[in-house]
């Protein structure tokens, strides 16, 4: 079966097609498509991934055409930016 594993910095994206077995997992697909080696920084102990922007983990059995997405950790917290926005304009 055949599936995409994708990765992006603000700098550069990738998005790798593997070919794999029926039952391979997110892991089996991430480790096949030789990411890790380009982008050493990621740590798969640590990061988050998903199938199609649906998080999952790294033991999710694919299906033909998935979209395996190692995410990257977010600098600001949504919530926090948020109420900093919403302080300022208050005090405007």
């Amino acid at each position: 079966m055949r599936v995409e594993v994708a990765y992006a910095k603000p700098e550069e994206q990738i998005i790798l097609t593997v070919t794999l077995p029926e039952g391979s997992t997110a892991e089996d697909a991430i480790n096949s498509s030789g990411i890790l080696k380009r982008f050493p920084e990621i740590d798969l102990a640590k990061t988050k991934i998903g199938i199609f922007s649906s998080a999952c983990k790294l033991d999710h059995v694919l299906k033909e055409f998935d979209r395996v997405e190692i995410y990257r950790p977010l600098e600001h917290d949504p919530k926090d930016a948020r109420r900093s926005r919403a302080s300022k304009e208050v005090e405007s």
